[in-house]
């Protein structure tokens, strides 16, 4: 009876932790390998080789990451400075955003993608418009960089203004009516209260954001340049069009090796609080 009793919590997580083997590890494992394979079945590097030596694997390597940093920076700039201006404003306008600047994630994605296209195209909406005052204006935004990141800024903003919201949550009104009674002005209040309290979540929600532009289809899949190209169009092709697995999976191992340097950075923070909090 008691050896039962010990074996049953493993029994009950055993159905959790094999659906996560299967769906999960094995397919990391078995990509791990694939991407050392070649085409006979020996072990190789060539895969990673190309990606290295390759000028468009490069240049593709070096558009995702300006665009992944550019977005976060700018995300993350435009959702503090909203979850603020919500947490600190009591006026009409406030609570009208505080109620629908979550809309845009209950948006299906390409619904999105093709609203924001017609705007920002040579042709589209804001052409139209500046025809009306008798000037050709093209944006020139659509198939480039800036019309990746500014398409990504509809889904990361509202993302990481949630986040921050309830991370400035946390600040107590009372922390902040008590230095402003010491005599502190905002960018004090700002610099000493607001940033240490939300300085993990700010950490926490440029890691989301970056990490998801890596892995990037959709967007750039209809908006990007088709040289320069995103890394997930790049995987994409090596798979839909010139069928080489183990390129594919070479650049599956490197994609997840530039996510987990965010997923470090995640970690650590959360171990760094909770040290915090055990002292």
């Amino acid at each position: 009876m008691q050896k039962s009793g010990k074996l049953r919590p493993y029994l009950m997580v055993f159905p959790a932790v094999s659906l996560m083997a299967l769906v999960v590890v094995y397919p990391i494992v078995d990509t791990i390998i694939r991407s050392f394979r070649d085409s006979q079945g020996g072990w190789t590097l060539q895969h990673y080789y190309y990606f290295f030596s390759s000028p468009e694997a490069r240049e593709s390597l070096c558009f995702t990451l300006a665009e992944a940093l550019i977005t976060m920076i700018l995300g993350m700039a435009l959702s503090f400075l909203l979850a603020l201006y919500l947490r600190f404003s009591t006026g009409p306008i406030a609570g009208i955003m505080g109620r629908l600047y979550l809309l845009p994630r209950f948006i299906p994605g390409i619904t999105a993608v093709y609203a924001v296209m017609n705007m920002i195209r040579d042709s589209g909406f804001i052409h139209r418009v500046m025809r009306l005052f008798g000037l050709s204006y093209k944006p020139g935004l659509l198939f480039d960089l800036k019309g990746i990141i500014l398409c990504n800024l509809w889904f990361t903003v509202p993302f990481g203004a949630m986040l921050l919201s309830a991370a400035l949550s946390k600040v107590e009104d009372t922390y902040i009516e008590s230095a402003r009674d010491a005599g502190c002005s905002w960018p004090v209040i700002f610099w000493r209260i607001i940033l240490p309290i939300t300085g993990k979540d700010l950490v926490v929600a440029a890691t989301f954001i970056l990490m998801g532009q890596i892995g990037s289809f959709t967007i750039p899949y209809l908006t990007g340049p088709n040289n320069p190209k995103m890394l997930g169009i790049l995987l994409y092709q090596q798979v839909g069009v010139y069928l080489d697995y183990g390129r594919a999976a070479a650049l599956s191992v490197l994609m997840f090796l530039l996510c987990l340097a965010g997923a470090v950075v995640y970690i650590k923070t959360n171990l760094k609080e909770t040290a915090w909090e055990t002292k």
